[in-house]
């Protein structure tokens, strides 16, 4: 049997190739109303300026001229607290998708985690490190 190229192009996509046109267009659906709503965002949206607005600003603290000066350590506890309740919401993504599967051990040990990072939370803010003033 001869196959020329002409015959090939013209063929009609089979099975798996036609399945993935769908996400093929949902992609460039996405990126190209991504595109346009950032340059209308960058064309039509307020410029207002300020000497706030344009000083530099980092790390919760007003720049200052030595970098060698010591950063408060309530900084480095609201990071740790963050990554701590990031990390929750890391546990609880997986946990949740096959609960079905793990049954009532997997439920009462995520509710004894879940328990104990409640715990750890009023811990915290009872003894002020939330505040930030």
């Amino acid at each position: 049997m001869d196959l020329s190229s002409s015959q090939f192009m013209n063929a009609p996509l089979n099975g798996s190739l036609e399945d993935y046109f769908g996400i093929l267009v949902f992609i460039g659906i996405a990126f190209g109303l991504s595109i346009l709503l950032v340059l209308l965002s960058f064309w039509w949206g307020p410029r207002r300026p300020d000497s706030e607005k344009l000083s530099p600003y980092e790390c919760g603290f007003d720049a200052f001229s030595d970098a060698r000066l010591k950063f408060d350590v309530r900084y480095y506890l609201i990071a740790i607290l963050f990554i701590i309740f990031d990390l929750e919401i890391a546990f609880l993504f997986p946990w949740g998708i096959c609960l079905k599967d793990i049954g009532l051990f997997g439920f009462f040990s995520m509710l004894v985690f879940l328990t104990l990072l409640a715990v750890g939370f009023i811990y915290e803010w009872r003894k002020g490190a939330l505040e930030w003033e």
